[in-house]
């Protein structure tokens, strides 16, 4: 009688023991896809980041290249006027040709308005960027330490069944 109850009670302790680390198992199998998924999200943070990087690198180059191009055009404004005074009977074809390099000037104006907007946006979304890759390596950081409390939790658990098995068949 005494051995039917002390078998029930370790059965039971056994299997109350084994339902717990069962439970643990899958919290770790959850906290190990969550990981991945962290990680997933940090390359991902990573990549569009050194996308909007080399955005931002075009986008400087293609100022400088616009900057100097409106620099060529001002040379060209300069040039036209000069000849404008050398020559007083072409003066009507000169003003249209003034006209245009006016209207050029206008446009790089507007273009260098343009790609300094585009400029700050993408050094905006470089910024968030920044500031999602933190996060996000933080997040790992601090799913890999829960990681290794609930692997080390898993494993006390373990030797603590071990060492009730051992007082249950040595008892």
């Amino acid at each position: 009688m005494f051995t039917d109850v002390f078998l029930v009670v370790h059965v039971s302790l056994r299997k109350a023991l084994e339902h717990k680390a069962q439970s643990e198992e899958e919290r770790l199998d959850g906290l190990d896809q969550s990981l991945k998924e962290a990680q997933l999200l940090a390359e991902e943070a990573d990549r569009k980041y050194d996308e909007v990087s080399r955005k931002v690198q075009l986008m400087e180059s293609d100022l400088e290249r616009a900057e100097e191009r409106a620099s060529g055009g001002e040379a060209k404004i300069v040039e036209l006027e000069e000849e404008l005074r050398v020559v007083g009977n072409n003066l009507k074809s000169l003003e249209v040709s003034e006209e245009k390099a006016a209207q050029r000037e206008d446009s790089y104006e507007t273009q260098i308005r343009d790609l300094t907007a585009r400029l700050k946006d993408a050094e905006t979304r470089a910024e968030f960027a920044e500031r999602t890759v933190q996060k996000l390596q933080k997040e790992v950081d601090r799913l890999e330490d829960d990681l290794l409390d609930e692997r080390s939790k898993r494993k006390a658990i373990n030797d603590e069944m071990e060492a009730t098995l051992q007082d249950i068949v040595n008892g």
